[in-house]
């Protein structure tokens, strides 16, 4: 079976020296520290239209306990990807939304999407041909 893996476009890795800039490893750590979790991408994904009250939130994000999302909220604005805004209303009203480096995060999420479209299903796939 031959096809096209994307990697056509890639140098080979003999081009490369392989052995990772402890600079480049450091900044990489550090966003997978900010992104990594069960519910962090689903969280970020959730508010990319706009403020979100925690109830709304939690709801549009199944299977996230009300503890574990308070959690993975106060981790997100700890790194600056979230904002929390109280009103002084009754009853208080909380908002999420995302900060000006959580919406720099778009293009990923959109290429992300267009791998899962492009090769998402090839687990479904295989596991039909097995």
């Amino acid at each position: 079976m031959d096809f096209e893996t994307g990697m056509e476009n890639l140098t080979s890795i003999s081009d490369c020296d392989c052995s990772p800039d402890p600079t480049l490893l450091t900044d990489f750590k550090r966003a997978i520290h900010a992104l990594g979790g069960k519910w962090k991408l689903e969280i970020l994904f959730a508010l990319m239209n706009g403020a979100v009250r925690f109830g709304a939130l939690r709801r549009s994000i199944g299977g996230i306990t009300q503890h574990m999302l308070t959690t993975q909220l106060r981790e997100l604005e700890q790194d600056g990807l979230v904002s929390r805004t109280v009103f002084a209303e009754k009853p208080l009203r909380v908002e999420y939304e995302l900060t000006d480096a959580a919406y720099g995060l778009l293009p990923a999420f959109k290429e992300i999407l267009s791998w899962s479209r492009l090769y998402g299903d090839a687990r479904l796939v295989a596991s039909q041909q097995a």
